[in-house]
């Protein structure tokens, strides 16, 4: 694949300008699921992060600037995003330019205390693929959600924590995908507004945990019953995720 131009990029920024990133112009952008994903990682400085199909580092890269000193690691099977990711991490977010489904010997050997990832939401068995390969490279899930939840997992120190952001409806196969040792259970669902049903879920597994599976009351991303747009149609816990990087609590 070839190298994006310098005219192909746009330089955006996050948490309030905390945090700027370089992301190509057309096609996929990250947004706000990579933000909610690494706002509600419980990290600590020193611990060691790893993100699963990092794209240009926008989710690891939020949890860096959230909580200094941790030791991130990004893993990116498209070139482009991940000379990208590189750039945006600059000497702290260690990329690997691997697919998650064979990732090199030397991963395979370390462990983490985190691991988060946004896999492509939709099952291209059932719906229709996008004409934008990098679009399609991030929302078309051409491997299986069960091999992510595997490899995430697998990379997970005792006691670790894996992250996960997915639509509501795939919830049934993340839990069925879950090894067993992966215990301590969490979802957190998002609806768009009042009163609607929740889209989006962030599932929470610890290794070797033994607690009951909680499910925690849905968070509304936008006040009102429409769209208004702009930062103020957030409420306001979201907007203080999104413009001031603060942790979202479960």
């Amino acid at each position: 694949m070839t190298e994006l131009d310098e005219g192909d990029l746009t330089h955006d920024a996050f948490l309030g300008g905390l945090l700027h990133l370089y992301q190509s112009r057309q096609g996929y952008r990250a947004g706000i699921d990579a933000v909610l994903l690494s706002a509600c990682v419980q990290a600590k400085k020193g611990q060691r992060v790893l993100e699963l199909g990092c794209g240009v580092g926008a989710a690891v890269l939020c949890l860096g600037a959230r909580v200094p000193g941790l030791v991130l690691t990004g893993v990116e099977r498209d070139p482009r995003f991940a000379a990208l990711a590189r750039r945006n991490g600059k000497e702290g977010l260690e990329v690997v330019e691997a697919d998650l489904a064979a990732l090199p010997a030397d991963l395979r050997q370390r462990q983490f205390d985190h691991v988060l990832a946004n896999p492509p939401y939709y099952d291209r068995a059932a719906s229709v693929a996008s004409d934008d390969a990098a679009r399609e490279a991030a929302h078309g899930a051409e491997t299986p959600l069960a091999v992510w939840v595997r490899t995430a997992a697998r990379r997970l120190a005792p006691k670790g924590q894996m992250h996960f952001i997915h639509l509501t409806e795939r919830l049934p196969d993340l839990l069925a995908a879950l090894p067993s040792g992966m215990g301590s259970v969490e979802v957190q669902p998002f609806a768009s507004r009042e009163g609607r049903a929740p889209d989006r879920i962030i599932l929470r597994a610890r290794k070797n945990g033994r607690a009951a599976f909680k499910l925690h009351p849905t968070k509304v991303l936008h006040n009102g019953n429409h769209h208004i747009g702009g930062p103020d149609s957030y409420e306001p816990e979201i907007a203080a995720v999104l413009r001031d990087g603060a942790a979202l609590d479960f």
